[in-house]
């Protein structure tokens, strides 16, 4: 989720360009650069870091030029440093280019592009774009970058200057946005709205394969194939606030609905759903060492735990491999039994949580391999582990995490599967593949369903209390959607084991007692489903979770959610949704603080 902008008309472009990328500063970002064309050609100026350090290097000067491109970085390929920074130059400096997304074949470009003998310089997928423009370059900017995408998979928006074409901006969108904001005599080109907001409010919204050309003339629109397409303007009617959360009340909100494209960005380039196999850069682990691993530790805290506990249940039955859970917290305190046999698997949105980082620390001590999954590059988890699996789901703003949290469970699913093929134990490996491929397009049906939470909402903000039960796989993702309800809603909410209701649950249920029962483990469905009866004999109102074709729960429980059919391992990266957006309607009504809950923070970076 890295920020955009650029320029094309009559004014200084470096204070619009910096404007808006401050105006973008909400989306995260951890470098920041520009490229204009003035009359002694192109220039680049970037830093790691804020935008104090970009504004610092520029001190004044590219006050001249009258067209630039500017971007704000969220590493993903290679660490935050200055080279890694956009924009990016091609060999011979006369193109630019900054980039959002992920190019998902970019390895097998920059070798080819080596072997045309192009020199790379940084350590991004984006770099190879730049060169790309350069070898198909024959003297018409639009052309170069037309003819280079067909070469190119995966998503992205992309904005193309060159020092030959000094009132030419080129700019593509594929999955991530892209807007052309309209001036008088002047042309914009943003990745989100609220960068034009101080000068206009009338855009273009690129749809998936259009080409923006921005020339004196004006914005002309294009499809894939070079064809004139005519764009309604789109006049936005936001604030600044609201723009920033892409029109959504809360920044929350907008996370839950980016779930499908973060999920796709974190398998992007790395499964192949025909043989089951997947690339993972960072991990090295070998097949000898691989099959040398006897036990799994898991450390984390938090959301991140639970996604940790997604991993025992599915690592446990297809690696066959004991996995033991630890919340951070705790796990330097017990004396933990751990050696070079083990594997430490240390999940951490941020990776700088200070008890994360300490179990990290106790557990390298004693001998363990450190693995990572890691939303953050560079953060002290990914230097401090061996092997790291970054989740590809950009900043989040709010601090209840949502796609955070889904794309920490994907990458749950890739290690299996990376693990399973390297110890050549994973016959189940092409169809988990196939299914896990598809999870996208599941996790969008859900969000379909929206307008049946704020019903549900309304029945649940009223009470004090709420359960969540489940078993196997489905009391990990209840141990979330508890989570989520408590730390927003401010609504005592408790998961449990369904097992358990008689070990002390079943006391505190009473009449009208919100239950949310999950019911998507198939060899389970019999044992829920008397445990929906248990609650529902002491008053409790029951809202089931089931997947399509399962009848016999409607029969039982109060309300039911059908969800979409998917493999049963995998009904975690679906089944959390519905949780979360009832935790988020429920929240609303409720009156609360969405998006930063009372007492709580984004990233525990103290113990």
């Amino acid at each position: 989720m890295c920020g955009i902008v650029g320029y094309l008309g009559h004014r200084q472009a470096v204070p619009v360009l910096l404007q808006g990328l401050e105006r973008l500063e909400y989306r995260g970002y951890d470098s920041a650069g520009i490229a204009v064309i003035d009359s002694s050609g192109l220039k680049i100026t970037k830093s790691a870091g804020r935008l104090t350090e970009l504004k610092a290097r520029l001190n004044g000067h590219l006050d001249g030029a009258t067209l630039g491109i500017g971007h704000t970085r969220w590493a993903t390929h290679g660490r935050p440093t200055d080279t890694n920074a956009h924009p990016h130059p091609d060999c011979s400096g006369r193109f630019a280019v900054v980039h959002n997304g992920i190019i998902e074949n970019y390895q097998e470009l920059r070798q080819w592009l080596k072997a045309e003998g192009h020199t790379f310089l940084s350590e991004t997928d984006t770099e190879v774009l730049a060169h790309l423009v350069e070898h198909y370059y024959r003297g018409d900017l639009l052309q170069a970058v037309m003819a280079m995408l067909p070469h190119v998979k995966g998503s992205y928006a992309v904005a193309v200057i060159g020092k030959d074409h000094p009132r030419e901006i080129v700019g593509v969108r594929y999955d991530s946005p892209l807007i052309v904001g309209l001036g008088r005599e002047e042309t914009f080109l943003a990745s989100d709205i609220p960068a034009l907001l101080p000068y206009t409010k009338n855009t273009y919204i690129l749809d998936n394969g259009e080409v923006a050309y921005l020339s004196p003339e004006g914005p002309r629109i294009l499809d894939g194939t070079g064809h004139l397409k005519q764009k309604q303007v789109f006049h936005v009617s936001w604030d600044l606030e609201a723009a920033e959360k892409g029109g959504y009340p809360h920044f929350m909100l907008k996370e839950i609905h980016e779930q499908p494209r973060a999920l796709r960005d974190t398998l992007a380039g790395r499964l192949d759903p025909a043989s089951g196999r997947v690339k993972l850069d960072g991990v090295r682990l070998t097949p000898e060492e691989a099959k040398a691993i006897r036990k799994v530790a898991l450390i984390a805290c938090g959301t991140a735990s639970y996604a940790g506990m997604v991993a025992k249940y599915v690592w446990e039955k297809l690696l066959r491999l004991p996995v033991e859970f630890d919340v951070a917290s705790e796990l330097r305190y017990r004396q933990p039994l751990m050696d070079e046999g083990t594997l430490g698997l240390v999940i951490s949105q941020s990776g700088e949580t200070a008890d994360t980082l300490a179990g990290l620390r106790e557990a390298r001590r004693l001998g363990a391999r450190i693995l990572a999954v890691t939303n953050v590059v560079g953060s002290s988890v990914a230097r401090e582990a061996d092997d790291v699996l970054y989740t590809w789901a950009g900043p989040e703003i709010a601090v209840a995490s949502t796609k955070a949290y889904l794309t920490q469970v994907a990458a749950v699913y890739l290690l299996a599967l990376y693990l399973g093929t390297a110890r050549g134990e994973a016959p189940w490996a092409a169809e988990l593949a196939r299914e896990l491929s598809v999870t996208p397009s599941k996790v969008e049906e859900v969000l379909a369903l929206e307008d049946r939470f704020r019903e549900l909402a309304a029945r649940i903000a009223p009470h004090e209390h709420a359960f969540f039960l489940g078993r196997g796989l489905d009391y990990a993702v209840a141990l979330e959607g508890a989570l989520k309800l408590k730390e927003i809603s401010y609504l005592h909410a408790e998961a449990c084991p369904a097992g358990e209701l008689k070990h002390g649950p079943l006391a505190l249920i009473e009449d009208g007692t919100p239950v949310v029962a999950l019911v998507t483990q198939e060899e389970l469905v019999e044992k829920m489903l008397s445990n929906i009866r248990e609650v529902k004999a002491r008053g409790a109102w029951v809202l089931a979770l089931a997947l399509e074709g399962n009848r016999a729960v409607a029969a039982e429980a109060d309300c039911v959610l059908y969800l979409p059919r998917l493999h049963n391992l995998l009904t975690p990266l679906v089944s959390v949704v519905p949780l979360q957006l009832l935790a988020y309607y429920t929240a609303a009504a409720r009156g609360c603080s969405v998006d930063k809950p009372r007492n709580l923070a984004k990233s525990v970076t103290v113990e």
